[in-house]
C-alpha cells in the first residue's frame, strides 16, 4: 500500500497524525466485541463473586471506561476525544465458558471512535485476566473486532456475522 492509501501516512510514507480540522463534525458511534474463554470453574467464581480480588466484572466495566477515554495516550497517532458515553457490558457463556465483553462509544467531533471502542473492550478483557489469573493462567481472548460504526464520512458500517 502507498500513502495515498492509509491516512496515516504522509507522501514520503512517514507516520503522522492526520489533521481533522476540515471534517464535519458529527455524532459518531462504534460497537467493538471481544471472547475471554477459560475454565468453567472460573467464569463460575466470576458469576458468584468469589474472586479474592473482588468483583470482576465491576473493576473489568471501570478499567474498560477508563481505557476508552485514554486511547489517545496508548495508540500512537489517535486524537483525543471528548467522549460524550462509554457503555461496557458482560455477557457470560456456559458453552463455550467465558465472557463476551462488549463495549459502546460515543462521540460528537470529527473523528471516530472505532479505536476507544477497541480499546474498551481490550483492556477489560486483561482485566478480567487479571482478576483471577491466580486460578486460571489458561484464558485467552479471541474476536476482538470492530462490530459496527456510525457518522462522518465513511458512513455506517456494520461486520458480517
Amino acid at each position: 500500500m502507498t500513502g495515498k492509501n492509509l491516512t496515516h501516512l504522509n507522501e514520503r510514507g512517514e507516520a503522522h497524525m492526520v489533521d481533522v480540522d476540515a471534517k464535519e463534525e458529527t455524532v459518531r458511534t462504534a460497537v467493538a466485541e471481544g471472547f475471554v474463554s477459560m475454565l468453567p470453574e472460573t467464569l463460575e467464581l466470576i458469576k458468584k463473586g468469589d474472586a479474592k480480588k473482588g468483583d470482576v466484572l465491576g473493576t473489568a466495566r471501570i478499567a474498560g471506561i477508563m481505557a476508552a477515554k485514554r486511547t489517545h495516550e496508548l495508540i500512537p497517532l489517535c486524537h483525543p476525544l471528548a467522549l460524550s458515553q462509554v457503555i461496557v457490558e458482560f455477557e457470560p457463556s456456559d458453552d463455550p465458558a467465558g465472557i463476551r465483553v462488549t463495549a459502546f462509544v460515543k462521540v460528537s467531533g470529527k473523528t471516530g471512535v472505532e479505536m476507544e471502542a477497541l480499546t474498551a473492550v481490550s483492556v477489560a478483557c486483561l482485566t478480567i485476566y487479571d482478576m483471577v489469573k491466580a486460578v486460571d493462567r489458561g484464558m485467552a481472548f479471541s474476536n476482538v473486532r470492530l462490530l459496527e460504526k456510525s457518522g462522518g464520512r465513511s458512513g455506517y458500517f456494520k461486520a458480517e456475522p
